[in-house]
């Protein structure tokens, strides 16, 4: 079967590999159908690594997809060949003190799908994963959908881990995929001022159909200015969903008192800095958020029932021979390019 491997910076190549066999009697063998780019993608395209994430070539990317079950192993109960499935990409040990803590987001032994020295990604005709990885796709929803149920999962997670239930108003400081997934589950907790800002207009003007109370470009206007005399109060959260030092920064000015800083984005950087008088006078909290923790199946829930709006995320398909285009449309924000998927 063929697999695209990143064998180098910005170098994508469809190759011939072995296929793949059930493991262990809880695996599940999946045929590919649909495969959304992320960000954390074109991070390991273009840079070859993401922190102390190094790449080590060839390595097979992807890890928003969804497909069909080919095969199963004998222990495996909940699923049978034929059945559409959304992915999630952990594989955690649900034995270490993190799992054991209800954290298997965070276990000691995760494995995840397209990180280096972890497991290879789903851009490959088929993939072995887990059945504790896999979701059954509702009825309604199609495979594109499945994809992107990965990255709504971590805007619906956030929105959780800010732990407030309908907050005056909040900030979405980068509006690409994940920015979308905050600001669509803000919408269905109930959030009714939401201010965005990115460097891209056509974001923003998808921003503003999607409902935004405020738009900004940070490149042509003032947004701490701008928002403090939109919304004098200031925020109670602000989403940093874009890895920018200077959308921290704003997101310490446009914080009031008392305000919650949730960091979702992955810099290109490796440490942060933060304005300490500020922080202190205002006690403002931070929060990383690290991709999401039991949401997939809620999510799933939501958009099969039309209660997260997600259709107006995917901006661009592609089939499986033209990926390296779509990585380049990615990696170069080219003709408005929200979310780009490649169906096999």
């Amino acid at each position: 079967m063929q697999a695209l491997q990143l064998t180098h910076n910005k170098t994508l190549e469809w190759v011939e590999v072995p296929f793949p066999d059930l493991e262990t009697n809880s695996d599940v063998l999946v045929r590919m159908k649909s495969v959304g780019i992320c960000g954390s993608d074109i991070h390991y395209y273009k840079h070859g690594r993401i922190g102390s994430q190094v790449v080590q070539y060839p390595l097979v990317l992807g890890h928003e997809g969804s497909g069909t079950v080919v095969d199963v192993g004998r222990d495996v109960t909940r699923f049978h060949p034929g059945d559409r499935v959304a992915i999630d990409p952990a594989m955690p040990c649900f034995d270490c003190d993190q799992c054991r803590s209800g954290r298997p987001h965070t276990c000691i032994h995760l494995k995840f799908l397209g990180m280096p020295g972890q497991a290879e990604g789903c851009l490959s005709e088929c993939i072995v994963i887990p059945e504790t990885s896999l979701y059954r796709l509702p009825g309604e929803l199609d495979y594109d959908a499945g994809a992107l149920s990965e990255p709504l999962s971590i805007g619906y997670y956030a929105i959780q881990q800010a732990r407030q239930s309908k907050p005056d108003g909040i900030g979405i400081l980068g509006y690409g995929p994940i920015g979308m997934s905050v600001l669509r589950a803000a919408q269905h907790a109930g959030t009714k001022h939401i201010f965005v800002t990115d460097k891209i207009e056509q974001r923003l003007r998808i921003a503003t159909q999607a409902g935004a109370t405020w738009c900004g470009n940070p490149l042509s206007a003032d947004i701490v200015d701008e928002i403090h005399k939109s919304h004098p109060q200031l925020l109670d959260i602000v989403y940093e969903c874009c890895g920018d030092q200077e959308a921290v920064d704003q997101a310490v000015a446009i914080l009031k008192p008392g305000g919650i800083l949730m960091i979702i984005g992955i810099p290109e950087c490796q440490r942060w800095s933060f304005n300490v008088d500020a922080l202190r006078h205002k006690e403002i909290t931070i929060v990383n958020v690290r991709r999401q923790n039991h949401c997939i199946q809620d999510v799933l829930d939501l958009m099969a029932t039309g209660n997260l709006d997600y259709k107006d995320m995917i901006t661009h398909r592609f089939p499986a021979s033209d990926a390296h285009e779509a990585f380049n449309m990615v990696a170069g924000y080219l003709d408005g390019v929200m979310k780009a998927i490649i169906q096999f």
